[in-house]
C-alpha cells in the first residue's frame, strides 16, 4: 500500500491534474485508514476525467469511503449510484446491503444482499469468505458486521 501511494503522490507532484493518480491515491488513502481523505482524492478524479474507464470503481470507491466514514446514508446514495451508472458491475451491491443493515433499513439490505449473491456468487463469496490483503482487518470486521445486519449468515 505504502508503495502505491508514494507513485501516486509522485505521479501527482509532475502531473496534478492526473485522474489515475488521484484514483490510486484515494483507493490507498480509504484503504489506509483515511477515507476521508480518500474520498477528496476520488471526487478530484472523477471530476478530472468523468468518462474514465475506472468510473465504477470510482464510483464503488466512493461508497466504500462512506461506509469507513460511518456515514452510512451517503455510503447508500453513493452505491446506489454505482448501481445506477453501472448495474452489472457487482461490488456496490455488497456496500449497498452492508450499509443498509448499519442503518436498520432490514428489508431494503436484504434485498441488495440477495441481489449482491446473485450478481456475483463467486465474487461475493471470494470478498467476504476472506479478508482481501488491501483491507485493513478492521475495515473488514465492519463489513462483515454491515452484511450480518442484513442478513447474511456467514
Amino acid at each position: 500500500m505504502k508503495a502505491l501511494w508514494s507513485e501516486a503522490e509522485r505521479a501527482l507532484a509532475t502531473a496534478p491534474n492526473l485522474s489515475s493518480a488521484h484514483h490510486s491515491l484515494g483507493f490507498t488513502l480509504i484503504h489506509s485508514g483515511r477515507p476521508k481523505e480518500g474520498l477528496a482524492a476520488l471526487e478530484r478524479s472523477i471530476r478530472l476525467d468523468p468518462r474514465s474507464p475506472r468510473l465504477a470503481n470510482a464510483f464503488n470507491l466512493v461508497a466504500i469511503a462512506f461506509y469507513f466514514c460511518h456515514d452510512y446514508e451517503a455510503a447508500i446514495a453513493a452505491a446506489k449510484r454505482a448501481i445506477r451508472a453501472y448495474p452489472e458491475f457487482p461490488n456496490p451491491y455488497r456496500w449497498l446491503a452492508a450499509a443498509l443493515g448499519q442503518v436498520g433499513r432490514i428489508e431494503e439490505a436484504k434485498e441488495a444482499l440477495e441481489k449482491a449473491i446473485a450478481v456475483a456468487p463467486a465474487g461475493f463469496a471470494m470478498y467476504v469468505g476472506q479478508r482481501m490483503p488491501w483491507h485493513r482487518p478492521e475495515d473488514y470486521a465492519h463489513m462483515l458486521e454491515g452484511l450480518r445486519k442484513a442478513g447474511w449468515q456467514g
